[in-house]
């Protein structure tokens, strides 16, 4: 009976993630271990500057005050589990999307990231689609590919990046592989007032987006497919390496 150790970054309270949990009950035991509020956006930070507090939400089920969703998968590996490996590292269901290079910013996939840094098969989870989802279909959807990955494994040193269309399930026409794609943002910096005519600064957007480029994350979940993008921890640029050792005459060879 497989273990399952859950997490997010949109908070315990989540429509999200209480559909996910509820569809790897099905499967096995589910340790569910969530941030106490919204962090979306967040990144892989892992809080050293303050404690941490664990507060029991349901049976198997927790939040961590003031932690973000690489502390969750933490404290839930190295405090709940007792450093007992789960079966698998399962993030989200993310409230939006997590396309191109939003993953950098994406505390869902961080969660994974985590996971996968612990050495356990890991995969975030994100929806696709308006802004009012229909979560109990989305994670029978998630559960599909769980249950693909239990069977068949995935590569080391890989966690997958997993966006699911809001679509009806007989109406979702795959599961494609695909390649982090990239974003069309317009970004802007508003400068704001507080009551003492003191400047505040509110990074946003103006329109969100990103290209239609046929085999990216984007594309499939454009067309109504779910989008299966495989992460790696190692982000070496070993194509870099090569035109930097004859461009800057540096080498990878150490004198003998």
């Amino acid at each position: 009976m497989p273990v399952f150790l859950l997490t997010n970054d949109d908070g315990y309270f989540s429509e999200g993630i209480r559909a996910l949990r509820e569809e790897l009950k099905s499967l096995g035991r589910v340790i569910t271990v969530a941030p106490d509020r919204n962090l979306s956006g967040v990144g892989h930070s892992l809080t050293f500057s303050m404690p941490l507090r664990i507060r029991r939400v349901d049976e198997d089920f927790w939040t961590v005050i003031g932690g973000t969703p690489a502390d969750c998968v933490h404290l839930g590996y190295y405090v709940l589990l007792d450093g007992k490996k789960p079966d698998m590292v399962c993030s989200g269901i993310n409230e939006g999307p997590n396309l191109g290079e939003d993953i950098t910013y994406s505390g869902t996939v961080s969660g994974a990231m985590e996971g996968r840094i612990l050495g356990i098969p890991s995969i975030a989870f994100s929806a696709f689609g308006g802004e009012s989802k229909n979560f109990s279909e989305i994670a029978k959807v998630a559960k599909k590919v769980v249950i693909e990955v239990l069977e068949k494994g995935m590569p080391e040193d890989t966690y997958l990046n997993v966006n699911i269309p809001d679509l009806p399930q007989d109406q979702i026409k795959g599961f494609l592989i695909t390649k982090q794609g990239r974003r069309a943002y317009k970004e802007k910096v508003l400068k704001l007032l507080d009551p003492g005519k003191k400047p505040l600064y509110w990074i946003t957007a103006t329109e969100f987006g990103w290209h239609l480029e046929e085999g990216t994350d984007y594309w499939a979940v454009y067309h109504g497919y779910v989008s299966i993008t495989p992460l790696q921890l190692d982000l070496t640029n070993y194509k870099a390496m090569e035109i930097l050792k004859k461009r800057l005459k540096f080498t990878t060879e150490v004198e003998k």
